[in-house]
């Protein structure tokens, strides 16, 4: 399964937001290190407050965080929410299938089983999973390790 470019984006974000605890970012810095685009990189970062991820502080020292500790936040739960409903096949959808052997092709339920495992692996991790080496991390994404709390 290959996961859509926003979900790679939101878990990008996550990921460098969890390296440097009790530190803001800004879009801009955040598309900056990743080369990504800033009007995309917004839509992504909306939706990750809408689902209560992230916590956005204006004005002065203002910036993005998250809103819950990296130990709660589920990589599955994540996943689950940013890409929608799994369609690994054109079967999978009710309203524009038009493969004749959906009746009695058994390919559907192997793939349906695949997805599951797929998504059991993600939800056997957290975000604090994802960021355990952020000495490494905060050095790849040119994050200043004076500015980041323990």
């Amino acid at each position: 399964m290959r996961l859509t470019t926003f979900t790679d984006y939101s878990l990008r974000v996550l990921m460098y937001l969890a390296a440097a605890p009790g530190r803001r970012a800004t879009i801009g810095e955040i598309a900056g290190v990743f080369d990504i685009s800033e009007n995309h990189l917004m839509k992504v970062v909306h939706a990750l407050g809408k689902a209560g991820l992230l916590a956005n502080v204006r004005g002065r020292g203002g910036g993005l965080g998250l809103a819950r500790p990296p130990h709660e936040i589920n990589i599955g739960a994540v996943v689950r929410s940013t890409e929608g409903e799994a369609m690994p096949a054109e079967c999978f959808d009710r309203e524009s299938n038009t493969c004749d052997l959906v009746r009695v092709c058994r390919l559907r339920g192997v793939l349906a089983e695949a997805v599951e495992a797929f998504y059991a692996a993600l939800e056997s991790h957290t975000l604090a999973d994802l960021v355990q080496n952020r000495v490494a991390l905060t050095r790849v994404l040119r994050i200043d390790a004076r500015s980041v709390s323990a």
